[in-house]
């Protein structure tokens, strides 16, 4: 059996990237895909972006490449474009919407968001017809698996005979104060019927010492990047 190790939202978050690829190596796992948000929110995107770039086999565009990457008037995208260079900002630019492969037989089409742009977000709790539509003939033919990233939650649910997962975030987790990536097993480019499954993993890394990095730059919105390390909630929602 194969295995793909499945990453996402980073968010220029260098003790979670490291904790998760120390311990995708542990499992003695070779092929990595990322869905994007390596960088932004965090103070290490210049960082990030490299690790993803000499790890991983695909990697797709998620919203803060396309943020970053374009001119802005915002002062924060502008801090965190600041932080890379102009090469990564070119390559970050062209990076593709979605990567399609087949896994025992499943079609599976992996995006950040959705197939069709980084910004259509789909909660896990939205409606199965919601959820259908990341399913669609992007390419003329409708999939049978999607794996997502953006909304840093991570969970897995099968109905209609489809599959859909997403990845939870790697840097900014807003569920649990885990890192979290995907595990894919089955056999990778294999158009027959064979055993899949799709396994969450969870992990520790140290938070403190990623806030350590925080303050020690000159980032924008530190107070409200820290709230959500340390607490797992977006942007100072209070804890329930």
């Amino acid at each position: 059996m194969d295995e793909i190790a499945i990453i996402s939202d980073v968010h220029g978050n260098l003790p979670a990237l490291d904790a998760v690829m120390s311990d995708i190596k542990k499992r003695g796992i070779n092929r990595i895909f990322c869905l994007g948000d390596i960088a932004g929110k965090g103070p290490s995107s210049y960082a990030a972006v490299e690790e993803i770039r000499k790890n991983c086999e695909v990697i797709i565009k998620g919203n803060w490449e396309y943020l970053i990457s374009e001119d802005s008037s915002c002062e924060t995208f502008q801090w965190h474009r600041s932080q890379l260079s102009r090469e990564q900002i070119n390559y970050i630019k062209e990076l593709p919407l979605y990567y399609e492969f087949y896994m025992s037989g499943r079609l599976t089409r992996i995006c950040h968001a959705a197939p069709f742009s980084v910004f259509h977000r789909v909660q896990a709790v939205a409606s199965i017809e919601d959820k259908l539509a990341l399913f669609g003939g992007v390419d003329g033919e409708e999939c049978d698996v999607v794996g997502y990233g953006d909304i840093h939650g991570a969970y897995v649910q099968n109905f209609r005979g489809k599959t859909i997962f997403n990845v939870g975030s790697v840097g900014n987790p807003l569920d649990i104060t885990l890192a979290s990536y995907a595990i894919l097993e089955g056999k990778y480019n294999f158009r027959e019927n064979a055993a899949f499954s799709v396994n969450m993993v969870r992990l520790p890394y140290d938070i403190e010492k990623a806030v350590s990095e925080a303050r020690a730059s000159d980032m924008p919105e530190i107070d409200l990047y820290i709230n959500e390390l340390r607490t797992g909630k977006y942007r100072g929602k209070k804890n329930l």
